[in-house]
């Protein structure tokens, strides 16, 4: 097996992160107990020239302590082929900037490994990949043609809006039938969102019991964790509120998993999380997935851990 001795993270810059929730910092505080060499930069500090990617990157050391939690060294450039691993974890907005980052990351791998395939990471928006899988989602539209959406609304009833290629439940509403406020609604979306398309999804009452996170490892499901809602939100997300709980995988959500395994280990995501409310599927997480730190909270599988060793088991 090939030794792993040096691993960046092209993210948020560390001071920014938020430990107690933070995945990246789970990912790379296991790194750093297996011996690994950690450097870190941000998305604006990666190049090319001549074919060759650079970037400024910076020694790192981490402490789980809230307010003493990272310390930097001295700026360096490097020549990223030169490194064993590189994590491809700056969260979205999914827009022109990080589609470039995943064209100047595919030179590297899988010669360096990048986690997830820069390409495949490219060409699967969340939003979009999981419509690879109808039969598991709620009834949804992606359009921007104001009719279009009108035409759903009447014949499905109560919707979740939101825009295509947004995060975190930014930019997320749901509007009835009879809401009054739906083309107001509608011109905002066309202001703010200009060219992209939005999607609308049928509203599942069962968001009030939660939305679940589910967390895979090389396609297969490693732990879980519930997100409820607060009382008068519509999003589940915890930085907007959400409350976490733990929770068990249901027959259901076995089997949404077993369908979606194969394709997940075809495009080489090593990790992923999915996002189920009751029965249906709504998103599949591949840019910069969240949860590892509250599936440990709660008793569940150290999932860092487990990544590492699929990480290991793939380079060797």
């Amino acid at each position: 097996m090939a030794k792993i001795r040096t691993v960046a993270f092209q993210m948020d810059h560390v001071s920014s992160i938020n430990i107690a929730g933070d995945s990246t910092f789970a990912i790379a505080l296991e790194a750093q107990a297996r011996g690994y060499e950690l450097f870190h930069y941000t998305p604006d500090r990666l190049s090319m020239r001549d074919g060759r990617i650079f970037a400024a990157v910076e020694p790192m050391a981490l402490r789980d302590e809230k307010g003493n939690h990272f310390t930097l060294g001295e700026r360096q450039r490097i020549d990223l082929s030169t490194l064993d691993v590189i994590h491809l974890r700056q969260d979205p907005p999914f827009d022109m900037g990080y589609i470039t980052s995943t064209h100047l990351l595919e030179r590297l791998h899988p010669k360096t490994l990048v986690v997830n395939d820069p390409a495949w990471v490219r060409n699967s928006p969340e939003k979009i990949f999981v419509t690879e899988f109808a039969d598991l989602m709620p009834a949804t539209l992606i359009s921007r043609d104001t009719g279009e959406i009108a035409r759903f609304r009447d014949e499905i009833g109560d919707i979740i809006l939101k825009p295509l290629y947004g995060n975190g439940g930014a930019g997320v509403f749901h509007s009835a039938r009879d809401d009054r406020n739906f083309t107001s609604l509608l011109e905002m979306f066309s202001q703010m969102y200009r060219g992209e398309p939005y999607i609308a999804q049928a509203y599942l009452p069962a968001v009030r019991k939660g939305d679940k996170r589910i967390l895979l490892v090389n396609g297969e499901p490693v732990g879980a964790i519930n997100r409820v809602p607060a009382e008068h939100d519509a999003r589940s997300n915890m930085h907007v509120g959400g409350r976490a709980e733990a929770t068990e995988l249901t027959g259901r959500e076995k089997e949404i998993c077993a369908r979606i395994g194969p394709a997940l280990r075809e495009r080489g995501f090593l990790f992923v999380g999915i996002d189920v409310i009751g029965d249906y599927m709504t998103e599949i997480n591949v840019t910069s997935p969240t949860g590892i730190r509250e599936v440990k909270k709660f008793g569940g599988a150290d999932v860092a851990a487990l990544l590492w060793d699929a990480i290991e088991a793939k380079r060797g």
